[in-house]
């Protein structure tokens, strides 16, 4: 049959489940007991009565005698029915009424706990109550990539796989708040909407606001509110949430994706690299119970001290690459060389970042990449022993940088010259530079106390759980379909 065949069916049922004068989407349900507090606690539950709700996952019919399976989010359960009496209430259905029930509706059973004679844990009750009629039945199997994520809800359904990976990512989300509560950070959600967006290097989204009759950015990042609120008083803040950066779409990269990014006054990019490994190393427990993974080809184990290695001395040694002193020549034949697919009239700053990703993808790690250089890091405090690199650091693992972090610039001329040459190197056509934020460096005036900031993305939880960015959001966005 046609799925147009089966919703028509469907619909049949539906006008005659209304002509006996039976609401098919009634507002409320009586539940009490969880499907799994059934099975897991059969003991205390035999011979009690209790009111289940769930979704119809199998019909068998043998006679006067029914069997259904529920399943609720905690689990699935037999309801055990015998064609016996009237209904005493109208709106419910019996043993002989299952001809106008089907896969994937909504039941509620109220009956008794016990095992039927083959030992399968049951809930015994002759009759069940409509909670939804559904019009589509869900697919046997969904695979098709495409169609899995355009119905993401009928892919939860068939494959409850992905409904345990978005609990994962969850858990992420609280072990981090959890990690960074209990290290005095306070939450605080800053806005999404800006006039001039920055903190990162990345092509924003704008759109319109209708109040004010003034284009925005949506924000690619949560960094310079954030510590706007360390200008204001507070001293450990942080927050998590979504972000925009109007960019391509691949394993690694969602346009839309959730962040965190937090700053601490009086500490610096050591206090910084203790923290941070710490939490990464929490939260990972927290959330898979291991620090052992093989993801991407690479055998991780967390569970070590992680090494710190300098910028300029990897460059130097993987492609023989001067990061104070760089050849655009060298550095275009390498990226060519490598099959990297750039803008090469860009400055010598962005061919050394396209160098350093292909680094980058062959790094088991874990390690700490320190001592970026000056014109990579707009944001970061100049190092004290070596003023051409900054005190930034990233985690690598597995071929990621799973983070950012530095010393925070709050020297506000320094902050203004650094924006400044930003803004050139926009205005001569780099989308990615940041903008120049004068708002920013008059809060810098005022004065911030020195401190240590740190972000990192959901892509963290998308490289440990193994998958590609849209296998691990609940609904990635997608080019509309056409009809």
């Amino acid at each position: 049959m046609l799925l147009e065949d089966y919703r028509n069916e469907r619909l049949k049922k539906l006008e005659e489940l209304k002509a006996r004068g039976i609401d098919p989407y009634p507002a409320k349900s009586y539940r009490n007991t969880k499907i799994a507090d059934v099975v897991n606690h059969f003991d205390e539950k035999q011979g009690q009565e209790v009111t289940i709700a769930g979704r119809v996952v199998a019909i068998r019919s043998f006679g006067k005698l029914v069997f259904l399976k529920l399943r609720d989010y905690s689990g699935e359960v037999q309801i055990f029915m015998k064609a016996e009496g009237e209904a005493p209430e109208k709106d419910l259905l019996g043993a002989k009424d299952v001809k106008l029930l089907d896969l994937g509706d909504f039941v509620e059973a109220k009956g008794i706990v016990d095992k039927s004679q083959t030992g399968e844990i049951s809930v015994f009750s002759n009759f069940v109550r409509l909670l939804t009629k559904s019009l589509r039945p869900l697919p046997e199997k969904f695979t098709n990539k495409e169609e899995r994520y355009r119905r993401r809800y009928v892919d939860m359904n068939v494959n409850p796989e992905v409904r345990e990976r978005l609990v994962r990512r969850s858990k992420f989300w609280q072990a981090t708040r959890d990690f960074m509560n209990a290290h005095g950070f306070i939450e605080i959600n800053i806005p999404v909407l800006e006039h001039t967006t920055g903190g990162a290097d990345a092509t924003p989204f704008t759109t319109h606001m209708n109040a004010l009759d003034e284009d925005f950015y949506l924000r690619i990042s949560h960094e310079l509110p954030l510590k706007r609120l360390l200008g204001g008083g507070f001293e450990k803040v942080y927050d998590i949430g979504p972000r925009f950066r109007n960019e391509g779409v691949d394993d690694e990269h969602l346009p839309e994706h959730i962040a965190f990014e937090s700053y601490a006054a009086y500490e610096n990019y050591e206090d910084g690299m203790k923290l941070y490994e710490e939490m990464i190393k929490y939260v990972a427990k927290e959330t898979w119970g291991t620090l052992k993974f093989h993801v991407g080809g690479f055998d991780i184990d967390l569970d070590c001290e992680w090494p710190r290695v300098k910028y300029a001395d990897l460059l130097k040694e993987k492609f023989d690459v001067d990061v104070f002193n760089p050849d655009h020549e060298q550095l275009v034949r390498i990226l060519k060389e490598n099959g990297v697919e750039t803008n090469f009239d860009v400055s010598d700053a962005r061919l050394i970042d396209h160098v350093w990703k292909l680094i980058r993808k062959t790094s088991a790690g874990p390690y700490w990449l320190v001592e970026e250089p000056l014109s990579l890091s707009p944001l970061a405090k100049k190092s004290a022993a070596n003023p051409l690199v900054t005190e930034r650091f990233h985690p690598i693992i597995a071929g990621t940088e799973m983070g950012n972090g530095f010393s925070e610039l709050n020297d506000p001329l320094d902050q203004l010259g650094r924006f400044e040459e930003q803004q050139a190197a926009r205005d001569a056509g780099d989308e990615e530079a940041q903008m120049l934020d004068m708002d920013f460096v008059e809060m810098l005036e005022y004065g911030m106390p020195p401190a240590c900031g740190w972000g990192n993305s959901e892509r963290n939880f998308w490289l440990l759980e193994g998958v590609p960015g849209r296998e691990a959001v609940p609904f990635p966005t997608m080019k509309r379909a056409e009809k």
